[in-house]
C-alpha cells in the first residue's frame, strides 16, 4: 500500500473517529445508526448553509477484487485494491441569487491505485471495475449550470459534464443510456458491461451542453453534445475549442409507464437512443480510418413485482435491458446486449438490501480477427448491497468472464470482489 493511500486511509479513520468521540456515550451508537451521513452534514455546516441554497457532499468507495480462476494470472496482486472519494456540491440558484429553476453543480474525484486487476490478472475488454481510474490527485470532472423554463418542462445543461445520465423523468434516470438497476458502479454492478452500454463512444468528462424536454409526465426528449477529445484532468477549453472541433452527438426519447397491480403502480422506462461521432477512427486491425461513425442503443427498465402499498416505495423485483450497435468497421464491439434482475428487500428486516444478477455479452468486430481471436466476450455478475447504516454500504460480488478479451489463450475467469461505501 502506497504512503498517500495509507495516509487517507488513517485521515478517515480520524475524521471518524472524531465523530464518535464528539457524540455523549449513552446516545451515541444509535445517534449515528440513524444519520443519512456519517458527519451530520459536516457537522452542521451543510445546516448553516443551507438559506443560501449551497450543500457539500463526501463519500468514499473501497473495492477489493481477486481473480482466483482462469484469466491471464490468478498469482498477480498488482491492481487488487481500488478506490475513490468524491466531493460534490450543489447550489441551488434560486436562494443563492434569485434565479428560480436555475442550480449549479460540482463533482471532484480522487482516485489510487495505478494498475486495475484487467490490466494485471484477468484481461476483460469489458473492464471488471467499473469504478477505477489511474491514481490521480483531485480533479474537478464536473462543473455545470442548469436551468429550467417552462414551469420546468424544458432544462437546459452547460458546462463541464458527463454525458452517461444525469436527468429524470418520472422518477426514472434518462439522458443517456439511464437505467434504474444497472447504472451505478459504486451502488449496483462492479462490472463496467453493466454500468453502460460498451458500444456508445461516451467522451471523457468534458465541455458540453444537453437540452432535455419533459412536456409529459410520461415521455421526454434529450439532445446533448460534448467534446470527443475531453480530458478529465483538463478545463477542456483546449481541446474544444483549440484542436480539431469534434464533438459527440447524442438524442434520446422515452416513455416511462406504469403498471398496474394489487400494490400500486410498478415503474418502467423505455430509451431509445442514437449517437454520431465525427472523428477519424476504425476498429484494432484496420489500417485505414473513417469519419462520420453512427450507431443505436436500447435501455429498458421495468419493476415487475411490489411488495408494498405506497406510490414511492421501490422495494420488491425489477428487470432490465440494453442492447447497442456500432459499425464493426469503426468499433472493436459491434453488438451488445444485457440484461437482469434487482430485488429490494429480499430477506425479511433487511428491506433496503439489494441483490443483484445480470449478463451481458458483446460480440467483436469480425474484421478485427487478429485481434480477438474469439468473436464475443461475456460476464454474469451477482451482487448483494448491504446497508449497514444510512450512511455505510458494504456489497459482496462474484463474476464470471467468459473469453476474456475475446482471446483464445486466456481461459475463463472468476472475480471475486468486496466493496464499501462510506458517505460522510
Amino acid at each position: 500500500m502506497n504512503n498517500g493511500r495509507i495516509f487517507f486511509v488513517l485521515a478517515v479513520l480520524g475524521m471518524i473517529d472524531g465523530v464518535l468521540s464528539a457524540e455523549p456515550a449513552d446516545h451515541m451508537q444509535q445517534h449515528i445508526q440513524q444519520r443519512d451521513n456519517l458527519t451530520n452534514g459536516f457537522w452542521g455546516l451543510n445546516d448553516a448553509l443551507e438559506l443560501l441554497g449551497i450543500e457539500f457532499a463526501l463519500s468514499m468507495t473501497n473495492i477489493y477484487q481477486a481473480n482466483v480462476k482462469g484469466g491471464m494470472s490468478t498469482h498477480r496482486w498488482q491492481g487488487r485494491f481500488s478506490g475513490s472519494y468524491d466531493l460534490e456540491m450543489n447550489v441551488d440558484l434560486s436562494k443563492f441569487a434569485g434565479i428560480d429553476g436555475g442550480s449549479i453543480y460540482m463533482l471532484s474525484e480522487g482516485t489510487w491505485f495505478r494498475q486495475d486487476i484487467d490490466g494485471t490478472s484477468v484481461g476483460s475488454a469489458f473492464g471488471v471495475n467499473g469504478d477505477f481510474a489511474p491514481r490521480e490527485a483531485f480533479n474537478v470532472v464536473q462543473l455545470w449550470h442548469q436551468q429550467a423554463v417552462m414551469d420546468d418542462t424544458l432544462q437546459f445543461r452547460i458546462g463541464k459534464l458527463d454525458m452517461t445520465g444525469g436527468f429524470e423523468c418520472r422518477g426514472c434516470p434518462v439522458s443517456f443510456d439511464g437505467n434504474m438497476y444497472a447504472n451505478d458502479e459504486n451502488g449496483q454492478f462492479l462490472n463496467s458491461a453493466l454500468v453502460n452500454n460498451p458500444t456508445i463512444p461516451f467522451p471523457d468528462y468534458g465541455l458540453g451542453a444537453i437540452i432535455h424536454w419533459n412536456p409529459v409526465e410520461n415521455w421526454y426528449l434529450s439532445v446533448g453534445a460534448a467534446d470527443a477529445q475531453a480530458d478529465k484532468r483538463e478545463t477542456g477549453f483546449d481541446t474544444t475549442f483549440h484542436t480539431e472541433d469534434y464533438f459527440v452527438y447524442m438524442a434520446e426519447t422515452g416513455i416511462t409507464p406504469q403498471l398496474d397491480s394489487a400494490n400500486g403502480p410498478m415503474q418502467g422506462a423505455y430509451r431509445l437512443g442514437v449517437w454520431f461521432d465525427p472523428q477519424p477512427k476504425a476498429h484494432s486491425d484496420a489500417l485505414k480510418t473513417y469519419r462520420d461513425d453512427a450507431g443505436l442503443y436500447v435501455s429498458c427498465d421495468q419493476l415487475v413485482a411490489k411488495e408494498n402499498n405506497s406510490p414511492y416505495d421501490t422495494q420488491g423485483l425489477g428487470t432490465f435491458f440494453r442492447y447497442g450497435y456500432a459499425p464493426s468497421r469503426t468499433n472493436d464491439i459491434a453488438n451488445f446486449y444485457s440484461a437482469g434482475l434487482q430485488y429490494q428487500g429480499l430477506f425479511c428486516g433487511r428491506d433496503e438490501d439489494v441483490l443483484g444478477l445480470g449478463f451481458a455479452h458483446g460480440s467483436f468486430s469480425d474484421s478485427a480477427d487478429s485481434t480477438y481471436t474469439n468473436d464475443y466476450e461475456s460476464v454474469t455478475e451477482l451482487y448483494y448491497n448491504a446497508r449497514l447504516t444510512p450512511w455505510m454500504n458494504i456489497s459482496p460480488s462474484v463474476q464470471y468472464v467468459s473469453n476474456p478479451g475475446g482471446d483464445k489463450t486466456i481461459s475463463d475467469t472468476v472475480v471475486l470482489g468486496l466493496r464499501a461505501v462510506i458517505v460522510f
